[in-house]
């Protein structure tokens, strides 16, 4: 049996678990989770869909190209419908685990592997990386919250170390999933340095409202509007700005009291405006994990982070420290 780890020491030196905190996040994943498993349901995500989202990109090295092909034949060899009917299985077995919270450890590796592969298969390692690519996909961060379940998990009762070394364990586990979490978002800030994107910042904007109803278009105009007002250049050097904030915040354990709320509320405004609220919801995706968009993810990672480093007088400047 495993439990939660995340529990905060108070000014009386006693502890209040996060436990139920954590658990909380979880059951959020799960239901995301339980999303993608009924658009996976979708007849024509069975009926050819899957297998056309394995075919690589344009713009892919051709060594890709060719491992997408290879896929593409073992994949119609087992039976399209059947490979996408087991996707769908394991969508809603993790989405059980997530909801209940039973076998946690298991479905968090389980599903840290299933995204990767997935990620590799049909989120394309989240490219093609050419003009106009921003982030590595969603998949990837799909697997950075299992692997954040994994970290914020106790080892068995019977083997728990000294109180000691299971604070210091602990810090360690959570240094590890701020370190990453601030990789991904150095990744991301890098691509929002180049010129097209400082240049071009709106036209994300500007995609995101195709197919949406007209409350969302009305939503994402007034950024627009807003953006066009100051300038495009203007707003993509404060994005890039702000997510080299973050990334650089994250990676250095540093001003977390401002830097992990900041990017929440960052990550909630880029799903609204940008991803449109992760719709269009009518169109049927053939990648796990895909149809709600990826910035959600992120403000679910920052929630996470959050419940790891609080203390009761706010967050410490050095969270990592003794």
């Amino acid at each position: 049996m495993t439990v939660r780890d995340g529990a905060v020491p108070t000014a009386a030196g006693t502890r209040v678990p996060d436990r139920e905190a954590f658990r909380v996040l979880d059951v959020v994943f799960g239901l995301v989770w339980v999303f993608n498993a009924v658009y996976q349901l979708r007849p024509a995500y069975r009926n050819g869909l899957f297998l056309e989202s394995i075919a690589a990109r344009p713009g892919q090295a051709s060594g890709y190209v060719a491992f997408t092909h290879q896929i593409m034949r073992w994949v119609e060899a087992l039976g399209a419908g059947r490979v996408a009917l087991a996707c769908t299985a394991t969508a809603a077995l993790l989405a059980l685990a997530l909801l209940s919270g039973r076998a946690l450890r298991a479905a968090a590796w389980v599903g840290t592997v299933y995204c990767l592969v997935l990620w590799t298969v049909v989120g394309h390692l989240g490219g093609p990386y050419t003009r106009g690519a921003t982030d590595p996909g969603t998949l990837i961060v799909y697997a950075l919250v299992f692997v954040f379940i994994l970290l914020t998990l106790d080892g068995p009762r019977r083997d728990r170390p000294a109180p000691e070394a299971t604070e210091t364990g602990r810090r360690a586990r959570y240094r590890a999933a701020r370190l990453l979490f601030g990789l991904l978002w150095a990744f991301d800030a890098a691509w929002k340095w180049t010129p097209f994107f400082l240049h071009h910042a709106d036209s994300y904007l500007v995609q995101a409202q195709a197919g949406q109803p007209e409350w969302i278009r009305a939503y994402i105009q007034f950024f627009l509007d807003v953006i066009h007002r100051v300038g495009p250049t203007a707003f993509g050097v404060a994005a890039a700005l702000a997510e080299t904030v973050i990334a650089a915040g994250l990676l250095a354990g540093r001003g977390l009291g401002f830097v992990l709320p900041f990017g929440l509320l960052y990550s909630l405004a880029v799903w609204t405006t940008a991803e449109g609220w992760g719709g269009p919801y009518g169109a049927v995706t053939g990648v796990a994990g895909d149809v709600l968009g990826t910035t959600i993810i992120y403000a679910l990672l920052f929630l996470y982070l959050m419940v790891m480093y609080r203390r009761r007088a706010g967050f410490p400047s050095t969270p990592d420290s003794p």
